[in-house]
């Protein structure tokens, strides 16, 4: 039995806003019964015949069909005392969740990180920071004497605390006295990207810069291409040094390399690793072949990476040239992208909205994660994606606090580190050291040859992008999964590999289904464009070829 529903969605307060109005539900594939599939949208169900779906198996034979009704009761009889003792299990675990949940008020966990900030140490100043995090990319790595500043130059990790680049601009910047800027370059366009991820994004800085005045930083916020407005800036502003952190995309490696040529030579630009746990430098040195080549590489070393992050306090040294306030709605007009694909209302963008989402997966979701997790009708996921791809919550963070207080579900911690650590860190390893991460090229010569040899394969259904992006094909269950993306900007992951995969068999070749499902996925995702997802699209092709 399969039951396809969207999970529910959190505000800040972790309080549930409602489901989606798509719901698969009543999916029963088995040789002994019929198969059927029931699609509800607001009230209306549609019910769906075997062969309407791409994925159903083929009608069970007579001797199936005529099986006695002795023998159907008991398998009724089984069915339902499994779903009872289901059902009392999650009882009884869930009633033990909300006694703990009542012992502490909602917002513990905001009040428990500054605590253990502020435990690690009480300033940056003071901290051991561990320097295999930083490349130093230019031919210097002292601060230009007689200089006004530092800037971090924040791109992918959109925080001010658990920020290891910002904390250790911080640093540079005590040790010398001076003021610590940060900057965000606003470009018009990003790949496949709307109004949806850019005012996810915009709305996300705004939480940034009051943070940055509250502790006497400055941001600015720069219209354009780093490229060509960051080393002006830093001119103008009289800065020492330049501190960006890590992205393995191409784009944004694009931007690094253009900054580092444009920079005069004694000013350095250091690049911090704050997005993962384990540098990707450090976790390997090559590119790697799976989660198994790679997962002790990184296991191995968490014990000196998985560290508490230590406070971004107040910084003691003031600008002479403090930064001119940001109009928002100016930076608003200034985006060059498509308008019509709306922002969504479940996820708030920011750092405190982040945790709170955190909090409400420790406290009722946790515990299901090990088991439910691949379940997409199970409300057992994180739903922490869109903060994590846009750095409003440190992956680390996340980690440290899902280990702290789970230790009552130590499979469900196991599980959760795999994926949010292993996982999302190989996909860094791949776009890093492999350049053609978003093409059929970037897959093994093995995968690419199987592609090849059954590109002739006879294809019953063909659809254009157009048709698959309006979610019109045969397949009732692949529309359900794209609607959800296309409205609510985010797709159950089990979900989204079923979803790529169809459309490697609905169109005429691997590249053409390559960059139509990288299309979708960058366009309606809140996490689009990001390494996770590319691995995730050329996985799913290579998983199929496997198949073929």
């Amino acid at each position: 039995m399969l039951r396809l529903s969207r999970l529910p969605l959190y505000q800040s307060s972790g309080r549930v806003l409602g489901r989606s109005t798509w719901l698969l539900a009543n999916w029963t594939d088995s040789p002994q019964t019929s198969s059927s599939l029931q699609l509800l949208q607001g009230e209306h169900t549609l019910s769906i015949k075997p062969s309407e779906s791409a994925e159903m198996k083929p009608k069970s034979s007579s001797n199936s069909r005529v099986e006695g009704k002795a023998a159907v009761k008991r398998k009724l009889e089984k069915q339902a005392k499994a779903t009872a003792g289901a059902k009392r299990l999650k009882t009884e675990t869930g009633a033990q969740a909300a006694r703990s949940r009542t012992e502490r008020a909602a917002g513990w966990l905001a009040e428990a990180v500054v605590r253990s900030r502020s435990q690690a140490e009480r300033s940056v100043e003071g901290f051991q920071f561990n320097e295999k995090r930083v490349r130093v990319l230019s031919g210097t790595s002292a601060v230009k004497a007689g200089s006004e500043g530092v800037i971090y130059w924040m791109s992918r990790d959109q925080r001010v605390q658990d920020n290891w680049a910002l904390l250790y601009a911080q640093q540079l910047a005590l040790a010398e006295r001076l003021p610590l800027h940060v900057c965000f370059c606003l470009v018009p366009r990003f790949l496949d990207a709307t109004i949806r991820q850019f005012d996810f994004l915009l709305r996300g800085l705004e939480e940034v810069a009051k943070e940055c005045s509250a502790l006497g930083l400055e941001f600015h916020l720069l219209q354009g291409c780093a490229g060509e407005r960051l080393p002006r800036f830093v001119q103008e502003l009289g800065v020492g040094a330049v501190v960006t952190d890590f992205s393995p995309l191409r784009v944004p490696l694009q931007w690094v390399e253009e900054v580092k040529k444009a920079l005069p030579r004694d000013i350095p630009l250091i690049q911090v690793d704050a997005h993962n746990v384990v540098p990707c430098w450090v976790a390997s040195n090559k590119q790697e072949y799976s989660a198994k080549t790679i997962r002790n590489k990184i296991n191995s070393k968490l014990p000196e990476f998985l560290k508490e992050f230590p406070l971004m306090a107040k910084h003691p040294h003031c600008a002479s040239k403090p930064a001119e306030p940001v109009d928002w709605e100016r930076a608003r007009s200034s985006l060059e992208v498509d308008q019509s694909v709306k922002a969504v209302s479940w996820a708030r963008p920011g750092s405190v909205a982040g945790l709170a989402v955190l909090e409400s997966f420790i406290d009722q979701r946790l515990q299901y994660f090990d088991s439910l997790r691949n379940n997409p009708n199970s409300d057992a996921l994180s739903n922490l994606s869109p903060w994590l791809h846009f750095g409003h919550v440190s992956a680390q963070r996340v980690v440290l606090e899902v280990e702290r207080s789970g230790q009552r579900w130590p499979s469900s911690v196991k599980a959760f580190v795999e994926e949010t650590v292993v996982r999302r860190e190989l996909a860094d390893n791949f776009c890093f050291y492999n350049k053609n991460y978003d093409c059929v090229e970037g897959a093994y010569e093995w995968a690419q040859k199987t592609l090849r040899d059954h590109a002739e394969d006879p294809r019953p259904y063909l659809y254009t992008r157009d048709e698959l992006e309006a979610a019109k094909t045969h397949d009732k269950l692949w529309n359900a999964a794209q609607f959800q993306m296309v409205s609510e900007g985010k797709m159950h992951g089990f979900l989204r590999m079923y979803w790529a995969k169809k459309i490697l068999e609905w169109t005429s070749s691997p590249h053409e289904a390559l960059a139509i499902a990288i299309y979708l996925n960058d366009r309606y995702e809140l996490d689009g464009r990001d390494p996770s997802g590319y691995v995730g699209q050329c996985g799913d092709c290579r998983r199929r070829a496997a198949k073929l």
